[in-house]
């Protein structure tokens, strides 16, 4: 009995500090991780902030380029058929959305989401205005009416979808 209580004398203590470095190590160890985790936070935000705002960017230009009084000048050329020009535009629109797709992953799911959104407002806009044209319509009845139907929307969706991405890079800051 007595070589036991000895024998406990010496293992609890150093049980002890074995349990007492254990948790010393474990605390050092994990503030190492949080401190690395920080630092990579950091290194990753120098590489993706700029992209996220070149992503930006690049989707505020593209809404201007397909804003109607943008898109309409660049477009439209002396002597078109209100067919071909339909056919020009929606090409066009549906070529810088093409260009810009990557974008979307750097961009958050709502502001990519409005900016689809805008696409096809806009291009069901245009369709349903050259749907209006007689078979024998100038390019530029078509853009007559095209822009008729988009000063007479109560909610301009180029300039809402700006303004939520302006929104957005400002939260960046």
């Amino acid at each position: 009995m007595d070589i036991l209580i000895e024998f406990a004398k010496i293992i609890l203590p150093a049980v002890l500090v074995l349990y007492a470095v254990y948790l010393t190590i474990k605390s050092m160890i994990s503030k190492e991780l949080k401190g690395k985790a920080i630092d990579y936070k950091i290194e990753n935000n120098k590489v993706v902030l700029p992209l996220r705002l070149q992503a930006y960017e690049r989707m505020s230009l593209y809404l201007e380029r397909i804003n109607p009084g943008s898109l309409l000048v660049r477009i439209n050329e002396p002597g078109l058929n209100a067919q071909t020009f339909h056919n020009l535009l929606i090409n066009e629109i549906r070529n810088e959305l093409n260009h810009n797709l990557s974008q979307q992953v750097y961009m958050s799911n709502e502001a990519w989401d409005l900016v689809k959104s805008t696409t096809e407002d806009l291009i069901t806009m245009i369709n349903t205005s050259a749907e209006k044209q007689k078979e024998d319509a100038k390019s530029t009845d078509l853009a007559k009416e095209i822009i008729s139907a988009y000063v007479s929307k109560s909610d301009d969706p180029i300039n809402r979808t700006l303004s939520y991405i302006k929104n957005e890079i400002r939260e960046l800051f």
